[in-house]
């Protein structure tokens, strides 16, 4: 197809989503639960066909070399897609945020004021290699009464287009309107700028992937975007920790599920338990076959792979680790803002008072003491499934869920009052 013909489909989706966004606004939340649970419904009767058109993406990725780790964050199988389908049906039980009374207030001139929340209208997502977030931001959005239009990677099409198509027909059958849930077919670069070009359909834009892709749409987008920068993630491990409770943390944080946004990239330790702490450490993550990269003071403890400056601000989102021996919670603290993406980091120590002072000084969406970086995520948070987790400050901050995808809007009732 030739640029134009590309630019004129993707401006057709976004006409449709715009009508879709208005219907959707005036459903109530029993309506929306039924179209949830249609939703869910036909993902498991299109399972063959879905789990077909993954086949053709892990494939297509063993053949352009995809890692382990990426293949693994590609894959669906009966079970992963059962808990896709679960993950939609859970999001029918969570409260309908629509029609939320932020605060009512009266004046003195009469006038009933009421901040109530409100649907966003269209969300443009565009995200990479996992074919879950198809189903999260689609469900997401359509609980908190928007349309979307998705614009998945390359790597996922066959999976991403059966699982809109499923979700779709799924939830037309209980009332879903035409054009709530679209899937761009197109995966070249072109249709990145052309999305973020369309302010007169997007509301809002969310990329979710590589900084590349974030970059390239925050330089050309006309609408608001929240980003999903990379999730550089730290743990601190202080003098005063639980070795013990430090070493699961750790494991539990960089080996759990090493592909996600969430996982450990960077291990600082205090140089008072350096010697001591290290050894534990390295035989544990040895035991699941992490490589790590160590400055030159961890270098002197344990046999490593030399850091270099650029593994400080490095995603791996794989089995490597970077490891820093730093001489007290300033040097952590500095390391942190210096390096961080503003994600997630995570202090173990038993001194409460230290910890509270991480907790301030480290500028990142999520800050936790002993608590595996893991947890960093809308469904622990309580929030169902998660559109992403947000490294901005405004609108949304952290992980994103039903809140974060609705603005508000001011009602005011009066009888008849005037300015003049």
């Amino acid at each position: 197809m030739t640029s134009e013909q590309i630019k004129s489909e993707i401006y057709a989706m976004g006409e449709k989503a715009r009508s879709a966004a208005r219907a959707l606004a005036i459903l109530s939340a029993d309506q929306k639960n039924g179209i949830l649970r249609a939703m869910a419904q036909g993902i498991r009767s299109a399972a063959s066909d879905i789990l077909a058109a993954n086949a053709k993406d892990l494939t297509a990725g063993e053949e352009r070399g995809l890692t382990s780790a990426m293949l693994d964050r590609l894959r669906l199988d009966e079970a992963r897609l059962e808990a896709v389908a679960a993950g939609v049906e859970k999001v029918a039980t969570l409260p309908d945020p629509v029609g939320e009374i932020l605060e009512e207030w009266e004046r003195p001139s009469g006038l009933r004021i009421q901040q109530i929340r409100v649907p966003i209208g269209v969300i443009g997502i565009i995200y990479e290699s996992r074919p879950n977030v198809t189903s999260d931001a689609a469900v997401l959005c359509l609980k908190s009464g928007n349309a979307t239009i998705l614009r998945g990677g390359s790597e996922a099409i066959h999976s991403n287009r059966a699982l809109a198509d499923a979700l779709q027909k799924g939830g037309e059958t209980a009332g879903l309107p035409e054009g709530a849930i679209q899937l761009i077919p197109f995966t070249d670069r072109e249709s990145v700028g052309i999305m973020a070009g369309m302010d007169r359909y997007l509301d809002l834009i969310i990329p979710r992937g590589g900084k590349g892709l974030i970059e390239a749409v925050v330089s050309r987008a006309r609408m608001p975007v929240i980003k999903h920068y990379d999730g550089i993630c730290h743990a601190y491990i202080h003098s005063e920790a639980d070795q013990e409770m430090a070493v699961k943390i750790v494991v539990d944080s960089k080996t759990q599920k090493p592909s996600v946004c969430n996982a450990l990239e960077t291990l600082l330790v205090d140089a008072a338990i350096a010697d001591e702490f290290l050894p534990k450490v390295a035989a544990a993550l040895g035991a699941k076959n992490v490589e790590l990269r160590g400055d030159e003071a961890t270098q002197a403890v344990i046999p490593v792979v030399p850091a270099l400056e650029e593994d400080w601000d490095r995603e791996y989102l794989d089995y490597i680790l970077s490891v820093k021996v730093v001489a007290s919670i300033d040097e952590a603290i500095a390391h942190i803002n210096a390096h961080s993406s503003q994600h997630t980091e995570t202090i173990v120590t038993e001194n409460v008072e230290l910890a509270e002072r991480f907790l301030k000084e480290n500028d990142s969406a999520c800050v936790f003491h002993n608590v595996s970086t893991r947890f960093s995520d809308g469904e622990e948070f309580g929030f169902g499934a998660e559109i992403g987790i947000s490294t901005d400050k405004l609108h949304a901050r952290g992980p994103m869920g039903l809140r974060e995808l609705t603005s508000y809007q001011y009602r005011v009732r009066g009888n008849g009052q005037t300015k003049l």
